[in-house]
């Protein structure tokens, strides 16, 4: 079966829930933070660098993510790793929370409460 590509709207929507779910467990730099959504979601979401970083730039502004520079493990560029502030554990809980009512909602919609 042909997968289909998320839908542009519903990713820019879900996008801060997306990020901080994923970075929710460990630091992760840009490429890292993009491996990972395409592993844990067999390849759905597929985050170019133009889209990803003004996400992470923008949380960052909000306090919601805090990012610092760390010498690359092969020898390369320094990298930015991005973690959850506090600040973010507590958006990441009120998104989760809104994405669940919204679940049920569309749930409802279809005839099942």
């Amino acid at each position: 079966m042909e997968q289909l590509s998320p839908d542009a709207n519903l990713l820019k929507g879900n996008l801060d829930l997306i990020l901080l779910e994923i970075l929710e467990a460990q630091p992760m730099y840009g490429l890292e933070i993009i491996n990972e959504a395409q592993t844990r979601t067999d390849g759905y979401f597929d985050f170019k660098e133009g889209s990803l970083y003004p996400a992470l730039h923008r949380l960052e502004a909000q306090g919601w993510l805090s990012g610092a520079f760390q010498d690359s493990d092969s020898g390369g560029p320094r990298r930015k790793y991005y973690r959850l502030t506090d600040k973010g554990n507590r958006a990441l809980e009120r998104k989760r929370a809104e994405w669940q009512r919204f679940g049920r909602a569309i749930e409802s919609l279809r005839g099942r409460p």
